[in-house]
């Protein structure tokens, strides 16, 4: 059992996450971080007030270790199709790379578990949509040039569709661990977005 210094507190997010990530909040307990997540109990509640802080501090890491490197493309200068294809790939390759196949998307997962009913999982949610469907808006403006279909209003809707597209498909992740199936989603939808704004 480790002692409640033997971790930072963001090692101790890191932990918590992938617990959290994999099981969902309701189905994690306390005992559960300790002996799945190798924390201590005291140190859960020393650092955090106990398992619902510690979970709420858990989409900040997911937004840092997680997602920023996922959409830096789309986020850069320079953005476009391109890099909306890009954040798809990297998040499929990831689930690979880093172990995490049959985990989907922690705020995904969290928007069917825990937002309908805790405002607080709500505002995270809401944070998170705004961060993708901004820079989905962004990258298609980019993508379509100087022209009507580049204008707000017309990419607004595609941005939107792209990120509810985005919820499904790290939620069929869960169960899905063919990642070539979840590109191939990827691709057909690309499409069809890149023959809206030409």
């Amino acid at each position: 059992m480790p002692r409640p210094s033997s971790f930072t507190v963001d090692e101790m997010r890191d932990r918590a996450l992938r617990v959290f990530w994999r099981r969902g909040y309701g189905a994690t307990s306390m005992g559960d971080l300790v002996s799945m997540a190798g924390l201590n109990r005291q140190a859960i509640y020393a650092s955090f007030g106990g398992k619902r802080d510690l979970y709420l501090s858990c989409f900040e890491r997911y937004q840092d270790t997680i997602v920023t490197p996922a959409f830096a493309p789309v986020e850069g200068p320079g953005r476009g199709l391109d890099a909306i294809r890009a954040y798809f790939a990297y998040q499929i390759d990831a689930a690979d790379r880093l172990d995490l196949r049959g985990y989907g998307c922690f705020v995904a997962n969290a928007t069917a578990e825990i937002a309908p009913h805790d405002a607080a999982v709500r505002a995270h949610v809401a944070q998170h949509r705004a961060r993708l469907t901004g820079g989905f808006a962004g990258a298609l403006r980019q993508a379509a040039g100087s022209g009507p279909a580049g204008e707000a209003a017309s990419v607004a809707p595609l941005a939107e569709t792209l990120f509810v597209f985005a919820t499904g498909l790290w939620t069929v992740a869960r169960v899905e661990s063919d990642g070539d199936r979840l590109r191939s989603s990827v691709g057909a939808l690309l499409d069809m977005v890149e023959g809206r704004l030409s």
